[in-house]
């Protein structure tokens, strides 16, 4: 391990400095959803039914709305590539290109969001928290077109290698949430008491503030000035909009599938019972954090491999690969081991000591599934730098849907495992996905012609 480690040594400092802002800055709108979840695991009166209700509307939130957010998340390694090749003009065409894209795809999403929400009832979920669920969603569906806008200015700068400018953003964005829900959620001052809905209206304010400091800041800071000045070729916007959709939505699919699969979990709980669904809801809060900060691992490294893909470089590519990988591998191998060791303080949080008991026993298996969940979350990232989307997809359709949630289902009603047995099953899920992914990308590779 030690002459692994040795032989990629530049690769690994270098993806290192890469994405440390860029998962500082994913950890920044990750926590902002895990201080939602605390802050109204804290009310003193329906604790329990707001973070049922929460994470059923998250879950359809965050299950449609993935596919927009990793559809502008490949335009960071097609800026890449287009800075390796000195094409200034690309860049700026890309930037404007991902904004139109972010436009449509938050139409489109918003519109599906709605759509499903107004029929969730087939869900069969616990009736009581129908209303509450339905008005935290609409809240939070109205800020999708600003939060894809913000990711699209994210995917330009992050491509250009200033990571630093959306996680500045991200974190006074986190500041900014977590004193509007102090406000917000309990009544303080002259708010009225929103509860839940409060933490939504938080939300919404924190992602429009993000977009408008990072666009003021792509213009009128200067440090753009030489792409945003580049002589533009307004007729080859149209093929990079295509270009840009027919990349990331089989990709923004990879994601879909993924987290359906963790929303078929959650559904899955609701029919165990409330507490079980919050149980779940405070346990993925964590989990989420962790596979957030790998998909930082994940962008940087698909910056990297697709600078590589621009140079024609074989051997960058690979390194840069396998750096993201072993990057990847070491930081979720500390977080299951934090997850393992401190389970129950993890759970504490909540004002109900059933849901502690559960969500503690469903932490140990977040713990145990990071490893998979961290390579599963690299190769997705990488695979993008090379634009091989598609077979990508078709393997993760097969890890959640045909191996995770028919062993959700089987080992938690089936052999009446219940919470333990749909965790488990998520974990074999993962397994499949990391390791027919992870052989994907190095054979792909092989076999590249540059």
């Amino acid at each position: 391990m030690k002459n692994l480690l040795n032989n990629y040594k530049t690769d690994l400092i270098a993806t290192f400095r890469l994405s440390l802002p860029i998962i500082a800055g994913q950890l920044g709108i990750m926590i902002m959803g895990l201080v939602d979840t605390i802050q109204v695991g804290r009310i003193d009166k329906g604790a329990v039914g707001s973070l049922a209700a929460a994470a059923d509307a998250n879950g359809i939130l965050i299950n449609i709305s993935i596919i927009g957010y990793i559809c502008l998340q490949i335009v960071s390694p097609m800026v890449s590539k287009a800075k390796a090749e000195k094409d200034f003009a690309k860049c700026h065409l890309l930037l404007k290109s991902s904004l139109w894209v972010a436009i449509l795809m938050g139409i489109v999403c918003s519109i599906a969001v709605v759509a499903f929400g107004l029929n969730m009832e087939i869900l069969q979920q616990p009736p009581q928290i129908k209303t509450l669920t339905q008005e935290y969603l609409w809240i939070m569906t109205a800020s999708t077109i600003p939060a894809f806008l913000f990711s699209a200015m994210k995917s330009f700068t992050d491509g250009l290698s200033h990571t630093k400018v959306a996680m500045n953003i991200t974190w006074t964005a986190l500041l900014m949430n977590i004193i509007l829900n102090y406000f917000l959620i309990n009544g303080i001052w002259i708010f009225p008491t929103l509860g839940l809905k409060g933490a939504g209206y938080a939300t919404c304010i924190a992602r429009v503030y993000m977009l408008i400091a990072i666009t003021y800041y792509v213009f009128r800071s200067g440090k753009f000035k030489d792409y945003l000045d580049a002589t533009l070729h307004v007729e080859e916007m149209s093929a990079l909009i295509k270009n840009i959709l027919k990349v990331g939505i089989p990709s923004g699919f990879q994601g879909f599938f993924e987290i359906a699969a963790f929303y078929g979990a959650v559904v899955m709980m609701g029919w165990i019972s409330i507490e079980h669904k919050a149980a779940h809801q405070v346990a993925i809060g964590f989990v989420s954090l962790t596979y957030m900060a790998s998909t930082g691992i994940a962008t940087a490294g698909g910056i990297r491999v697709g600078a590589g893909v621009g140079e024609r470089n074989r051997s960058a590519i690979f390194k840069a690969g396998t750096a993201a990988l072993l990057m990847g591998i070491i930081f979720m191998s500390i977080c299951g081991i934090l997850m393992l060791s401190f389970n129950d303080f993890f759970a504490s949080y909540v004002k109900d000591e059933g849901v502690i008991v559960l969500a503690a026993q469903l932490i140990i298996w977040g713990g145990i599934f990071q490893l998979f969940d961290g390579v599963q979350a690299v190769s997705i990232g990488i695979l993008r730098g090379i634009q091989d989307v598609n077979v990508p997809t078709l393997i993760t359709i097969f890890a959640y849907w045909g191996v995770g949630l028919p062993l959700c289902y089987v080992l938690g009603f089936v052999y009446d495992l219940k919470h333990i047995g749909i965790w488990i099953g998520l974990t074999l899920s993962l397994l499949a996905s990391a390791s027919l992914l992870s052989w994907r990308f190095y054979n792909k590779v092989g076999k590249m012609e540059l």
